[in-house]
């Protein structure tokens, strides 16, 4: 029991400082290349293993009580999963990506299609803004996703997927299977057991999240040496992207508030593009690997560096 106690103690102060811990994997991925490699193998588990714990930390009965903005929620999903693909598409096509660096296009076309982090709502928590909005919004986007990710993945993408359909529905049964599971584990464990194990269940999503993290650095050192620059260059699109849209979708749903706009935007900044290379198989070329794993520097560390500018707007909300 002692030794349960301990583990219990363990998780919750993991929990506690999950921010701070996963951020710091990333580090401990590129400075010890065998662990990553080690890792890599169980991305798809560690993904599931986030998502699971992601759906247990949601209370059916809470997350009705958050359905108190309908119209703002509907905004900003449809913002977030049509119209920020659609327009990024555009873009991408615009700049001849597709035929320039195919293999960067095919993973920017992945992360505008996924949903926000599942790890949102905590996000929103921790800077002290709107968690019901950011988690109910979170639902909603992840619910649509297989079909705007077929239709998106089609249109931009065509054949460079084996079947957009076949695409979607893998996605489909991750999503699903992770909320069936969770559901499960609820209603054998009960709910009241559940609401007393919060804190280590956040602990085991903080290791969930740094062994992703970790996994996601195998390889990303060698790139280092043999070509910093354009470590450098896809480290500051992934940035400048991350960035970009927590601006414009916060300038975009100003008159919701501030804060609200802001939560909106680490939604719309910040894609769960791990789910979608899990539905893919995680075959995927060299160079989209790499912009993935550089894409987890602003997902894992721009909740510290913005962390006073959330502070102020929840202030003044």
């Amino acid at each position: 029991m002692k030794l349960i106690g301990a583990l219990a103690a363990a998780l919750a102060l993991c929990g506690r400082h999950g921010t701070l811990i996963a951020a710091g994997s990333i580090f401990v991925g590129l400075a010890v290349p065998p662990l990553a490699a080690a890792f890599r193998p169980h991305l798809g588990e560690a993904i599931v293993l986030m998502l699971t714990l992601a759906f247990l930390r949601v209370d059916p009965d809470e997350l009705r009580r958050h359905w108190t903005q309908p119209r703002l929620i509907a905004a900003a999903t449809i913002w977030t999963m049509f119209i920020v693909p659609a327009v990024l598409g555009s873009l991408f096509l615009a700049f001849n990506l597709q035929q320039r660096i195919p293999g960067l296009y095919f993973m920017l076309l992945l992360q505008m299609s996924a949903p926000g982090l599942m790890s949102s709502p905590a996000l929103a928590a921790l800077l002290g803004l709107d968690v019901a909005l950011t988690l109910a919004t979170l639902i909603a986007a992840t619910a649509v996703t297989p079909f705007t990710a077929s239709l998106f993945t089609h249109v931009f993408l065509g054949t460079a997927l084996a079947s957009p359909l076949e695409f979607g529905f893998r996605l489909f049964l991750i999503i699903a299977g992770c909320a069936l599971a969770a559901a499960v584990i609820r209603l054998i464990a009960g709910r009241s057991f559940i609401e007393a194990q919060r804190e280590a269940i956040d602990g085991l999503s903080v290791i969930a999240m740094s062994m992703f993290a970790i996994a996601a650095m195998e390889g990303v050192l060698d790139h280092i040496r043999a070509d910093p620059m354009l470590v450098i260059k896809l480290t500051a699109l992934a940035f400048l992207l991350a960035l970009g849209l927590i601006a414009v979708t916060a300038i975009v749903f100003r008159r919701a508030g501030q804060a609200r706009a802001f939560a909106i935007g680490l939604i719309a900044g910040n894609r769960n593009v791990g789910l979608m290379l899990a539905a893919t198989g995680f075959v995927i070329p060299d160079i989209a690997w790499l912009y993935f794993a550089l894409a987890q520097f602003p997902i894992y560390l721009l909740p510290h560096l913005l962390k006073p500018l959330a502070r102020r707007l929840s202030a003044n909300r």
